[in-house]
Parts: C-alpha cells; structure tokens; sequence
C-alpha cells in the first residue's frame, strides 16, 4: 500500500513539476510500469534528441531502487547496447548509493546528468569509454551520429 500511494505522488509530481527535459509516465501494464523520456542536453552530442526509458518499479519500492534501462539506443561509456545504464544510484549499498529517501524524479535527473558527464572510469562499454576519454572528437561524432539515428523525431 506505501509503495502505492508513493508512486501515485511521485507521478503527480512528475507530472505537475517535472524536471526540465524530462517527461515521465505509466505505462497501460500498471503502477509499476513506467515509461520516461529525456531530452539531450544542450552543448551535449545528445542535444534534440528524445531518449526514452523503461522504468520498472520493484515491489520492495522504495527499498529498492527501481530497474531503468534506456529503450532509446545511445552511444554512451555508461550505457550498454541493451540500454542498462551504469550509475551507483540505480544500485543497493554496498556497492550502490541507492537510499528510499531518493524518488524516481531523482534518479532521471542522475540519468541526465550522466548523459551530460559521462564517466569514463566505471564504463559498461570499455572501447567508447577509452574513445571518449583519448578521442574526444570521436566520440562526440559518434554520439552525434547515432542520436540523429536513434533519438530524433
């Protein structure tokens, strides 16, 4: 029942308040399937381009951090090709940071943040982490390209 009227207020918020460049929603399976979308950020090889994302909420929520997972192909060092994002806050101590004091506005806003700051050192994909890290225009052209291909409307 918490999980519930947690969610259901996490959803009104997103909803009425949401972060800027992020849209999130229920998907018609039910409460714990949601759907979410963020724009690329501005000055990033992701800029215009709408990524969307599965959200798929536990039934321990907010104990345990919601399965997010990009739908939206995007060349990233934190991002695998089957869209599993690499962020300790997606993650339960002791090796993540999750804590049920964060809600799921938060964890998108983390999800834009790292689009923005990649982290080379904790890659999901070494051969775009050692792109972004010793060929940054590389990369930024790949990122490019494969946001015009997969994020554009």
């Amino acid at each position: 029942m918490q999980r519930a009227s947690r969610l259901k207020r996490e959803l009104s918020l997103l909803t009425t308040e949401p972060p800027p460049g992020i849209t999130c929603w229920q998907n018609e399976h039910g409460l714990d399937d949601l759907r979410a979308q963020i724009l690329g950020g501005a000055d990033t090889p992701y800029e215009k381009g709408i990524f969307n994302l599965e959200i798929i909420v536990p039934e321990r929520y907010p104990f345990e951090p919601p399965k997010i997972r990009f739908l939206t192909p995007i060349y990233h060092p934190n991002i695998d090709s089957a869209g599993r994002i690499c962020l300790d806050v997606l993650k339960l101590p002791p090796k993540g940071a999750w804590r049920p004091s964060l809600n799921i506005s938060t964890l998108l806003t983390s999800i834009q943040l790292l689009m923005a700051e990649p982290n080379p050192d904790d890659p999901l994909m070494a051969d775009i982490s050692s792109e972004y890290k010793y060929n940054r225009q590389l990369f930024l052209l790949n990122a490019k390209e494969w946001t015009e291909k997969y994020a554009s409307q």
